[in-house]
């Protein structure tokens, strides 16, 4: 199936069959994914190539140069919002094309719809009318995955300068994180290009993390597991700062418990309700090839 994301019929007879992770989750994805996590899986599993899964995320491009159109799938409608944008960057990351004028596109969006701090607000969904109303501010959960991306791909651009110190400030400020604050720090650290500043950060928010509990060491399946954190959900790659946070059992266990999870119609279970059935759908197939990838990452057997 080289070079190509779409499976022919004895194909998908074939991947019934079978028993392994990588064979139920593909079925998974052909009966329920939208083109563009087919496109992805194709390219992270099956050998597709890059371009088709570019081509896929053109359509939600608007011509501000931000995206719309539910690329991610809480956020309904048309219109460009900068959590759209993070999710495009991530997609341009995975297969190699997160640069050129495609970073540059983007970065013109994001300076267009940046707050006086030079940050990025957080995003508003399209049922709430007093979101459009108030002052938008700097958000770290929609600035910092963007800003570590973009460094992680040495994009330079002058709307990078204020909101990487955007970044450094919220980051070296938490006290009393959340979990959504810690991913979006992690992804900034990650990126960003002073590896000691970020080691020196990342070792301290580590011990936040710990002394407050935020991810679940012990897991256990259960009606509500889906909705804790685990030590994959900070470090998702062992190249993670985060994955210094995790003794190796504390990582084998939440592994095994990631690989569990797979429910059995092939798919992962969504971590959250979404406001819109649509966006249900949607979530799972993108979350079944990050759980696949994570576990590839750390050296699972998938297929």
């Amino acid at each position: 199936m080289a070079g190509s994301a779409v499976p022919s019929s004895s194909s998908l007879t074939a991947s019934t069959l079978l028993t392994s992770p990588l064979a139920r989750a593909e079925r998974f994805v052909w009966l329920t994914a939208r083109v563009l996590e087919q496109r992805r899986f194709a390219h992270h599993f099956l050998d597709g190539g890059a371009d088709p899964v570019e081509t896929a995320l053109t359509a939600y491009r608007n011509e501000d140069g931000g995206y719309g159109h539910a690329l991610e799938p809480e956020l309904r409608g048309p219109v460009s919002q900068p959590a759209h944008a993070a999710h495009a960057l991530r997609v341009l990351d995975e297969i190699g094309h997160c640069g050129g004028q495609r970073a540059e596109r983007l970065c013109r969006y994001l300076t267009s719809a940046s707050t006086p701090d030079g940050a990025l607000p957080a995003p508003h969904l399209p049922q709430d009318p007093a979101a459009h109303l108030a002052e938008p501010t700097g958000d770290l959960l929609a600035t910092g995955p963007v800003v570590g991306v973009l460094h992680r791909n040495g994009v330079w651009h002058a709307w990078l300068f204020r909101a990487t110190d955007f970044c450094w400030a919220a980051v070296e400020s938490l006290e009393h994180p959340d979990p959504q604050q810690v991913q979006a720090a992690v992804a900034f650290l990650d990126g960003v290009p002073d590896r000691p500043r970020a080691e020196a950060v990342a070792e301290r928010l580590g011990r936040l993390v710990r002394r407050r509990r935020l991810p679940v060491l012990e897991p256990a399946q259960g009606p509500d597991a889906h909705h804790h954190y685990y030590a994959y959900d900070f470090a998702p790659s062992p190249d993670s700062l985060a994955r210094r946070w995790f003794t190796n059992a504390e990582m084998d266990r939440a592994l095994d418990f990631l690989a569990a999870a797979q429910a059995p119609d092939g798919g992962w279970p969504l971590r959250s309700q979404s406001w819109t059935p649509a966006a249900q759908l949607e979530r799972r197939p993108i979350l079944t090839i990050e759980a696949l990838l994570t576990l590839r990452a750390y050296g699972r057997e998938v297929a």
